[in-house]
């Protein structure tokens, strides 16, 4: 078929990019963190960049979930839903997929993503949510994340199997495929299917019956996990309970793991181009899979989208092309230093003034102002800064500073939860030293004023936990410096004294790294801040002409071009 509304995305081979989220808008709940932000500033470039994409992600009606914060500082969930018919266009076309025994119907709606200069990319949201499918099966695809491993597995199958099938009911030719983690690996699976019959020599004896040659190489595949315990695996009883016939638990063994499908070794196996999202994330991936060769492709955020209105216009001023070419933004030694600080002002402003209206705190426009914004988890450690209670106090008394936290704990994480009641005692016990507020309901529009109205952001995960990271690139674009442990992407963006300051290193006890925290706060960041008005201005354009330059997601699609997606055109 050839519906009219998609004419104009058929006429070239495209990239398909599978995301099991995707975060198109602050308030379309098709995201949960860093994973979908990622994929959404990688479509944002990828029209910037015109290049020939098309994503594939689910619809999630049910959203992930709004976040409520109780008097106790207990979060509480509630459902984040939306109508997909408000902000996007149904396709006309229908495909089936067999789920425990019963067909389930899926349809699309597609959401486009337009860039200034005329790029578009289109995005495929699956649902099934039709009058067709039985009660259960209408949920499948509502809740981001949510229920248990047969749901997941159920959600994992509509992404894979049924996004590309419905590419190809839709009329859209694949030059390659692109796997933005591990999620969508049964996709590999569909096209092997595919190839059955046209035998080439295989990886062991029962993938001999299959072309596995011919599937790796239209598949790229991007991990983003760097522990053992994140990536998705699920029992052979159910994945055969789920699949069924279709299954062939013999392939799935020999590709996916002996004892349970492995959703990244059956993508590994399958994909001929692999990479991790920083340098060290592809070392670490090397060690937990052996064998397979790992790329680094660094992340990067999308410039536009996270630069607040005030930097924007500076750039703009000055390097008029910064958006498509973001070295230029090395230039920014040119920029006098009042302007660079009045458009930090600006920023601070903006989220004083939201920080005000959200949570009732007038925050002080002379004092130091730190922010640190993420999934609550425990490997991200929030709770770091809050070690010593007393020795903040006492920072605080020679060098005031004021704090602001936001962030949402999965709702099955209850050590997450812990945390968040913690944060939220925490800020009590600190009054009237220091004022500090939880953001409740993080989303893409407080991320963005954070990074941008921070004076310093904050990070605090556990080595070799953040695989990348990509907040720290975000406030590099507005000039805010960070005070980070060194990991992830970090390693690579640390330049002390120049564009922040490193928290310990690879080799430091995680235990020790409160009190290095403090010792940094303490000793160098506030004293700059404070005491040297032109060594924190030479500070801002640090970050900004070697992080922004670097970390963004034009350097970043660009390589995806040309190392994952060229080799298929070739």
């Amino acid at each position: 078929m050839n519906p009219s509304v998609l004419d104009e995305f058929l006429h070239v081979s495209r990239i398909a990019y599978f995301s099991m989220e995707i975060a198109l808008e602050s308030d379309i709940p098709t995201y949960s963190g860093g994973l979908g932000v990622l994929a959404g500033d990688s479509m944002r470039t990828a029209a910037d960049l015109e290049l020939p994409m098309v994503a594939v992600t689910l619809c999630s009606r049910a959203g992930y979930f709004t976040q409520e914060i109780d008097a106790g500082g207990r979060q509480i969930e509630h459902d984040a839903c939306w109508d997909p018919a408000a902000r996007a266009v149904a396709l006309p076309a229908k495909i089936a997929l067999a789920i425990e025994g019963r067909d389930v119907w899926i349809m699309s709606w597609l959401y486009e993503i337009d860039a200034g200069a005329g790029g578009s990319v289109p995005v495929l949201l699956l649902d099934t949510n039709l009058p067709e499918n039985a009660e259960d099966d209408r949920r499948i695809t509502d809740k981001l994340y949510g229920g248990d491993p047969q749901y997941r597995l159920k959600q994992e199958t509509v992404l894979g199997i049924g996004g590309m099938r419905m590419l190809r009911a839709l009329g859209f030719r694949i030059q390659c495929y692109h796997l933005n983690e591990g999620h969508a690996a049964l996709l590999c699976l569909a096209l092997l299917r595919r190839t059955r019959g046209t035998q080439r020599p295989a990886l062991h004896a029962h993938t001999s019956l299959y072309n596995v040659d011919e599937v790796r190489s239209l598949c790229a595949f991007t991990t983003h996990t760097p522990v053992d315990a994140g990536h998705d695996k699920f029992s052979y009883e159910l994945v055969a309970r789920v699949l069924g016939p279709w299954a062939d638990l013999a392939l799935l063994r020999e590709l996916g793991g002996e004892q349970h499908l492995n959703m990244t070794r059956l993508a590994l196996n399958l994909s001929e181009y692999v990479n991790g999202v920083a340098r060290s994330h592809a070392e670490q991936s090397r060690r937990m899979f052996p064998g397979y060769r790992v790329h680094a492709i660094s992340n990067g955020a999308h410039l536009h989208t996270w630069t607040s209105p005030s930097f924007r216009a500076l750039y703009s001023r000055h390097f008029p092309h910064w958006c498509h070419e973001p070295e230029t933004l090395s230039h920014i030694d040119v920029v006098d230093d009042d302007e660079l600080w009045q458009a930090h002002a600006a920023a601070r402003a903006a989220l004083f003034d939201f920080v005000r209206r959200r949570c009732g705190l007038a925050l002080r426009e002379e004092v130091f102002t730190l922010c640190f914004a993420r999934r609550m988890t425990g490997y991200k450690r929030p709770d770091l800064l809050f070690g010593d209670l007393d020795r903040l106090r006492r920072i605080a008394r020679g060098h005031p500073l004021q704090i602001l936290i936001a962030g949402k704990a999965h709702p099955h994480d209850t050590e997450g939860k812990c945390l968040i009641e913690a944060l939220h005692r925490h800020i009590e016990a600190l009054r009237p030293d220091v004022q500090a507020a939880f953001i409740p309901d993080y989303t893409m529009d407080i991320a963005r004023l954070m990074v941008a109205g921070a004076d310093v952001w904050l990070n605090t995960p556990l080595p070799p936990l953040e695989a990348s990271g990509t907040s720290g690139m975000k406030a590099a674009f507005n000039g805010v410096p960070s005070l980070s442990v060194l990991d992830g992407w970090w390693l690579e963006g640390c330049i002390e004294g120049v564009t922040g300051w490193g928290i310990g290193s690879a080799s430091d006890a995680a235990p020790a790294h409160g009190e290095m925290l403090y010792e940094k706060l303490e000793g160098e960041v506030l004293p700059l801040f404070y005491g040297d008005r032109a060594g924190w201005l030479k500070l801002m354009k640090g970050v900004i002409g070697h992080n922004a330059v670097l970390f963004n997601s034009q350097r970043m699609m660009r390589r995806y071009a040309a190392e994952a997606y060229l080799r298929h055109a070739l």
